[in-house]
């Protein structure tokens, strides 16, 4: 990936609905070079594909929390993860280092909802404990921008 496709990159990241002939005028190209160089990043798995942001709030998903998930025997991160796909509020997850061994992002309509989900992930048989905080207010939420 040279300068000029991650220029694209950040500039389909910040609006992805961008015309290739805005990004091309952003980038210094033309509309069909745009074109050949995101088909291409598409191909080669740079762009994987393209989607809406959306407030979680205007969903109706206004609690938020992160989740140590620490768990028995030789758990594999496969488990894990068909595990947790099976709860729509998990919005992200991830193997970690330190004492957990992952955690879990989760949006919930409010304080009961969590504590359901709460509940219910803690019944997975691998499970041992958990320990969570619920987020107050974010203070920066970047993109996936390369950083240049």
């Amino acid at each position: 990936m040279d300068d000029i496709d991650a220029r694209i990159v950040a500039a389909l990241i910040r609006d992805a609905r961008a015309s290739y002939a805005l990004v091309g005028h952003e980038v210094g190209l033309s509309a069909p070079a745009v074109k050949r160089r995101v088909d291409r990043l598409k191909a080669e798995g740079a762009i994987t594909g393209f989607s809406a942001r959306v407030d979680p709030a205007a969903m109706g998903w206004t609690t938020e929390a992160y989740v140590e998930l620490f768990c028995g025997g030789r758990t594999s991160p496969q488990e894990i993860a068909a595990a947790v796909r099976r709860y729509p509020e998990v919005a992200d997850a991830c193997t970690v280092t330190g004492e957990a061994d992952a955690l879990l992002h989760i949006r919930a309509a409010d304080v009961r909802h969590f504590e359901d989900v709460m509940e219910r992930i803690r019944a997975e048989p691998f499970v041992i404990r958990t320990r969570s905080v619920i987020v107050l207010s974010r203070l920066l939420d970047r993109d996936l921008a390369p950083i240049r």
